[in-house]
Parts: structure tokens; C-alpha cells; sequence
């Protein structure tokens, strides 16, 4: 498990957080690793529903310059509880390049926390938390 955060953001979403977590681990314990990343999100979804967890797949979600509006958008994998952006890997392990682009992601919708779950991690998820 991989999280940062400072003490003013460390609960922001705390028992969102910990549902989106719980959800991942039990699709990552039922599947191990090995998928494709398609695999995992069709789980993943099929295990948020299943739990009560309101999420939109791949719902477009506006980018903004200097507050203004731009006329591209962004899909994330999942927008979940209508304030969360959790994206989605099966990769051996997530690099700053996959942290980066989470992070340019909040700063463009105006959205204050991210969530990288990795699936693709042997031997256990992986996932990483980040707040604007």
C-alpha cells in the first residue's frame, strides 16, 4: 500500500477511500495478477456495484485552463462518488510517469483526490493516494 498525504488532506474521503480500497483488494484476491487491465476494470465495476459504491465509467469530465473551460475532456476509468478519480493499471509497478499523469488529472477537472490502483503488482495491490 502506497499513500501520501499531509496532515490537513489525510481524511479527506477517508471512508470513500477505504470502500475503493476494499473494493480493488477483493477483485485482486479473487483474480491475482496476470489480466489484462480490461479484465480488472469489468471486476472492478461488477465489485463497486455490488457493494453500493455510486461510480461512471469512462463519464467526461471537463479540463480547465486558468478556470476556463476547454473543449477537450477527459475520460477517467472511473469517477466514483461523483469526486474521486480512480484510474486503473495492470502494470509490474506504477512508475512517477503513471503518479504524474493522476496528478495533472485533478488539476485540470478541479477534482481534490486521485487514486492510482494497480492490479498488475506481484504479490499484492498496489495502490497510491493523492490529494490536491
Amino acid at each position: 500500500m502506497n499513500t501520501t498525504h499531509t496532515a490537513d488532506d489525510k481524511l479527506l474521503y477517508k471512508e470513500e477511500t477505504y470502500a475503493i480500497v476494499g473494493a480493488a483488494m477483493e477483485v485482486y484476491n479473487h483474480l491475482g495478477k496476470g489480466f489484462l487491465e480490461a479484465i480488472y476494470q469489468e471486476a472492478f465495476a461488477l465489485e463497486m456495484a455490488a457493494r453500493g459504491i455510486p461510480f461512471r465509467e469512462q463519464e467526461v469530465v471537463p479540463i480547465y485552463y486558468k478556470d476556463r473551460k476547454l473543449g477537450h475532456t477527459y475520460k477517467p476509468d472511473y469517477l466514483v462518488y461523483g469526486k474521486i478519480i480512480v484510474e486503473i493499471k495492470a502494470i509490474t509497478t506504477t512508475t512517477p510517469v503513471e503518479e504524474a499523469q493522476l496528478i495533472n488529472y485533478l488539476k485540470a477537472t478541479h477534482l481534490r483526490l486521485g487514486l492510482l490502483i494497480n492490479f498488475g503488482h506481484p504479490g499484492r495491490l498496489q495502490w497510491i493516494r493523492r490529494v490536491l
